[in-house]
């Protein structure tokens, strides 16, 4: 699904929600459904896409009105108004499917290229502005400050044939078995128009769909390619709709012929996904998942084609080396682009300045720190951002390291939520820095939780009862919450008696040395001052007194 827009720019893409209606402008960049749920519900003007966009939309959501739609068309520039600042909007190809579109928002948020779905190719890219556009390896004149991607296959590292091929392979696939009386070809719904488009055109044949068993793929058709359409039922050349269980609506097609003596049908699945994401289901048919110049036919007779309406990853690299982007988040699936080796090699380990627009896009205040670079660990597709957002759940970009001084200044990082856990227990002071000096040497440990500060404290100190803690309370009693607990230092039992008379302490493992100040410490946290614990004299006496008791 697509992710949310951060609250830095007044626009969302392809989001219908609670969240994105807030918004004040609203982008459509193609008319899947799963980029259009939730329009009927929470749909909002103006809602800009192209012409084919919004009349393919209306089919499947006629309680929608026309006068909703703002139309741009592919290499349209539209000059948006809005209260934070006009912005600039110029629409490009995506090669996804008929009507699909990227966007390219250029405005005081910075310019962000929003790819929606797409299959980038040379000739998408070229028509970009070409001062976004790298040449002969040098990076181009103005980076995109983000790229919202569509890394559907970026963990496929196999190279992918192009559409042209693809087509290709489909048509050589007919003309090699002509005895087939009947070719079904399994096609989606927008995208795959194109190879009805040219196995029509090659063969000289219209294309039946059945109108009442498919009503929207003949709707759809009728409205982008009505010349190519049959109601013949006994045209050679027919939609397949092979979802769901495609396989065994195959078998079924293939057993019937064999029963009527008659040659088998064939039936053509072109998609990416039988190479890509489907379980293999033997090592034979993994071996011929691996050939991607020609058409395969699996076990259960379905020959495939790899045709992709998606970029693989090999494709994603090159885009994103030719415009170089400064940041890049994955829009389907979440997290992918971090994957990509554009992503860690360029994205990570920069300087992020106080006047980047990354602060704009989160709609983060950065006025009072001028002169303060943070570095930047990561950026990429769905890490988390420890400086607190306005962003929704869904969109979040690179981990932002920030030093606790700087977190003070910047004002951002809240208090936590539960108590510490410290020696003494689950504590109602803070425990945000200790030192603990042993031997007259000085272990500092700094911004890091309280089981970890313990559990080096097991690792290295051997505490026994002669081990003592000091409790320092800079602040108010009165003040119960962050203070500071400062563990001084750790003495022999030898040097205890000298130190006692200047300082307070609490034995661990003997709770009769307790000082006032740390008795009043404990009232004042509300915390049960602790009893003295019984030696072992004093169990062995209270044992001989029992049996004397039994003996009488």
């Amino acid at each position: 699904m697509p992710i949310e827009m951060p609250k830095g720019v007044p626009f969302s893409v392809d989001t219908w929600s609670p969240c994105s209606k807030k918004k004040r402008h609203h982008f459509l960049t193609h008319a899947h459904k799963d980029h259009s749920t939730g329009i009927s519900a929470h749909f909002s003007y103006p809602i800009y896409s192209t012409h084919l966009t919004k009349s393919l939309l209306l089919q499947h959501y006629p309680q929608l009105d026309e006068s909703f739609f703002v139309g741009i068309e592919v290499g349209q520039s539209v000059v948006v108004n809005d209260p934070d600042g006009d912005f600039c909007v110029t629409a490009f190809d995506a090669n996804h499917c008929p009507g699909a579109v990227m966007f390219l928002f250029e405005g005081n948020f910075g310019n962000i290229l929003h790819t929606g779905d797409c299959r980038l190719t040379p000739e998408c890219l070229q028509s970009l502005p070409e001062k976004y556009i790298g040449k002969k390896g040098k990076e181009p004149r103005c980076r995109l400050d983000y790229i919202f991607l569509d890394c559907t296959f970026g963990r496929f590292s196999q190279r992918m044939p192009s559409k042209h091929l693809a087509i290709r392979q489909v048509i050589n696939c007919i003309w090699k078995h002509p005895d087939a009386p009947v070719v079904y070809l399994t096609c989606d719904l927008l995208g795959q128009e194109e190879i009805l488009v040219n196995v029509s055109q090659t063969f000289g044949s219209k294309i039946y769909v059945d109108k009442m068993n498919n009503p929207e793929y003949f709707q759809a058709l009728t409205l982008i390619v009505p010349e190519i359409l049959s109601q013949d039922p006994s045209s050679r050349f027919q939609l397949f709709d092979g979802f769901p269980k495609l396989h065994e609506r195959a078998k079924a097609k293939l057993a019937e012929a064999r029963a009527n003596f008659q040659p088998e049908p064939l039936i053509i699945r072109p998609s990416a996904q039988w190479y890509a994401c489907e379980v293999e289901f033997s090592e034979t048919e993994s071996q011929r998942k691996q050939r991607f110049n020609e058409a395969v036919r699996d076990q259960f007779g379905v020959w495939h084609v790899c045709y992709s309406m998606h970029s693989s990853r090999e494709e994603l690299e090159w885009a994103l080396q030719l415009l170089a982007p400064k940041r890049v988040v994955s829009t389907t699936p979440p997290c992918w682009a971090m994957e990509l080796n554009y992503v860690k090699k360029h994205c990570f380990d920069t300087q992020l300045a106080s006047d980047d627009p990354l602060w704009k896009l989160l709609d983060m205040n950065m006025e009072a720190s001028t002169h303060v670079d943070l570095p930047v660990i990561g950026v990429g597709g769905c890490t988390v951002v420890e400086v607190p957002t306005h962003t929704s759940a869904e969109f979040q970009l690179s981990p932002v390291k920030i030093s606790t001084s700087q977190k003070n200044f910047l004002n951002l990082s809240p208090p936590g939520k539960k108590p510490p856990v410290t020696l003494f227990g689950r504590a109602r002071l803070g425990l945000e820095s200790s030192s603990f000096l042993h031997e007259k040497k000085t272990i500092l440990i700094e911004d890091e939780p309280p089981h970890i500060v313990t559990n080096k404290i097991e690792q290295g100190f051997s505490f026994r009862e002669d081990a003592v803690i000091e409790v320092h309370c800079e602040k108010s009693l009165e003040n119960k919450k962050d203070k500071d607990v400062e563990v001084q230092s750790v003495k022999s039992v030898e040097e205890e008696t000298e130190v006692c008379k200047s300082a307070s302490y609490s034995p661990i493992g003997s709770s009769k040395r307790l000082s006032d100040g740390l008795r009043k410490l404990y009232r004042s946290m509300n915390v049960p001052v602790p009893r003295p614990l019984p030696s072992l004299v004093e169990l062995m006496n209270a044992n001989k007194r029992a049996r004397r008791r039994f003996e009488y």
